[in-house]
């Protein structure tokens, strides 16, 4: 009698695991994902007493503590609207001047401009490149017979394109579950399968370790065939 009312048990709590595991995962990766924001855009609020917006009042005009969730959604929307202005300033003279200016000034400080430089770079790379990381593709890796899921970050490769006179696709081959880590190859083209895979299905397939596939396409109609 014990032994089958720990069974059904067991039996319930991995029902119920796996009902509810998704949502709580989910739940602490956007908790996780809005802590993150919100320690840089939090700064934003710099023009309020802490009184206000910091629990645990210390002093008349200070506070000590984390932010009130709700001043920190009110600084993540602040962000979206300062990141809109200057998306629309850039369309005009002014703003590009301004930009350019603030560009000149980030590349004269000594060690940031390092950083700046370098970040400014990969945006730069990725903004233009149409294909990166929009193409999923199946490449022979880590060694030959064996294949790896792979998206496309770029097909020029520059100076090492040219130093190997060869035609490279740079690909980039993500670990999994963790798909932020990887590994860059360059492959010749003839080498790369582009896959029918949207890079969201591509992710999930990585990340779910290849257990949750994309489904194929239904099949067409058959043309009729005349005797």
């Amino acid at each position: 009698m014990r032994k089958s009312f720990l069974s059904r048990w067991q039996r319930s709590f991995a029902a119920g695991l796996a009902i509810t595991l998704p949502a709580l995962l989910t739940l602490a990766a956007v908790k996780w994902l809005f802590g993150t924001i919100a320690s840089v855009t939090d700064l934003l609020l710099f023009f309020l007493p802490k009184s206000l917006t910091h629990q645990g009042l210390v002093y008349a005009n200070d506070g000590n503590g984390p932010v009130y969730w709700y001043w920190s959604l009110a600084a993540l929307a602040l962000a979206f609207v300062l990141i809109s202005i200057v998306g629309l300033l850039a369309r005009y003279y002014i703003g590009k001047r301004i930009i350019k200016w603030f560009d000149h000034t980030m590349m004269q400080l000594p060690l940031l401009n390092k950083f700046y430089a370098a970040i400014k770079q990969i945006n730069e790379a990725f903004a233009g490149n149409k294909n990166s990381f929009k193409t999923v593709v199946l490449v022979e890796f880590p060694c030959a017979g064996s294949h790896s899921v792979g998206f496309i970050t770029s097909e020029d490769q520059g100076d090492v394109q040219q130093k190997s006179g060869k035609n490279l696709i740079g690909v980039f081959i993500p670990t999994t579950p963790n798909p932020t880590s990887g590994f860059l190859i360059l492959v010749p083209p003839e080498k790369v399968t582009k896959l029918d895979m949207s890079v969201a299905e591509g992710i999930k397939y990585i990340v779910s370790l290849g257990s949750i596939a994309p489904e194929l396409p239904a099949p067409g109609p058959q043309p009729l065939i005349k005797a």
